[in-house]
């Protein structure tokens, strides 16, 4: 795996890595809010990298980016940016792109205000940027705004200040926040999560955890408009045991995002535990094979309401 750091502006400065064939078709993967690009696990990263060259990379403040926010405030259409920068400084004029969380709201930027940059998108336990209302079964129409909400259990975790107890503690209260997004139907490895947590904080030197992106300007972010008329093929992961955005808001990203699908993926919570990584690496060498031979054969997009089967 080759890394290098990249320059956004004077003040930012991003942490890459590229690991496959430079010549592959490219697949940037977008990490969540306060999340390093380590939080994409290297298993994962490997079984993607034997069809793509694959890039990951920090967001500002986190792992080795600049850890800017206190200095240079900046919003989420910023970290957006942040990902065309990537894709420019590693000469990539479209990729494959997959967002989880945050990431995916990063990934629906990019759809919607540079399409000609993303050959397709895998949205992995995030929400719509989207005002459309959720349409029943029965017909009944759900406000976007009144989709289900974080799990009380989560946002107890998220509301307590961070406070310095030392890295065996810190690691002690990541683990327990990985417990609480991995939900109760895979088996949780309390070491698992420890271990890639130590990496992380090894990569970044640092193990504070100053919420930065929570602390950033959400405003402007309604794509609605731009998600109906998409045509980047997309895929959206269903999580049961999702507890940031339960499965209603996979249901919603399908009827508010055109060219998408919805796969099921058994199990799955708001965390990347080994044992699901084979079939999420499945899921999106499929959508980005299909993608491609959709594109050779200058294929139609479906619309709202057109997807297939799960």
């Amino acid at each position: 795996m080759n890394q290098r750091t990249i320059p956004v502006n004077t003040e930012v400065r991003l942490w890459t890595q590229e690991c496959g064939d430079p010549r592959s078709p490219a697949l940037l993967l977008v990490m969540g809010a306060g999340a390093s690009g380590l939080g994409w696990p290297d298993e994962l990263v490997t079984a993607l990298a034997r069809q793509h060259r694959v890039i990951r990379y920090d967001h500002r403040d986190t792992g080795r980016s600049t850890w800017s926010f206190d200095e240079h405030p900046y919003s989420i259409l910023d970290l957006a940016s942040d990902a065309v920068a990537v894709l420019d400084a590693y000469g990539v004029d479209r990729a494959h792109v997959v967002g989880m969380s945050m990431g995916g709201m990063l990934t629906q930027l990019l759809m919607a205000d540079h399409p000609d940059r993303v050959a397709s998108a895998v949205l992995i336990g995030t929400c719509a940027l989207s005002t459309r209302p959720l349409t029943g079964p029965d017909g009944s129409s759900t406000p976007a705004d009144q989709l289900p909400g974080i799990a009380p259990e989560i946002l107890d975790m998220w509301a307590q200040p961070w406070e310095d107890h030392g890295l065996e503690a810190e690691l002690d209260r990541r683990v327990e926040h990985w417990r609480a997004l991995n939900g109760p139907r895979t088996p949780f490895d309390p070491e698992e999560f420890r271990a890639l947590e130590r990496r992380i904080i090894e990569h970044a030197g640092r193990y504070d955890s100053p919420m930065a992106h929570g602390r950033a300007d959400h405003s402007g972010m309604d794509r609605t408009e731009q998600l109906a008329r998409n045509q980047v093929p997309t895929l959206i992961t269903s999580a049961p045991a999702e507890p940031v955005f339960p499965s209603a808001h996979a249901r919603h990203l399908g009827q508010a995002i055109a060219n998408s699908r919805i796969v099921d993926m058994p199990g799955m919570g708001h965390a990347l535990p080994r044992t699901l990584l084979p079939g999420l690496a499945d899921a999106i060498l499929t959508h980005t094979a299909r993608a491609a031979g959709a594109a050779h054969l200058g294929n139609p997009p479906v619309v709202p309401g057109d997807h297939p089967p799960r």
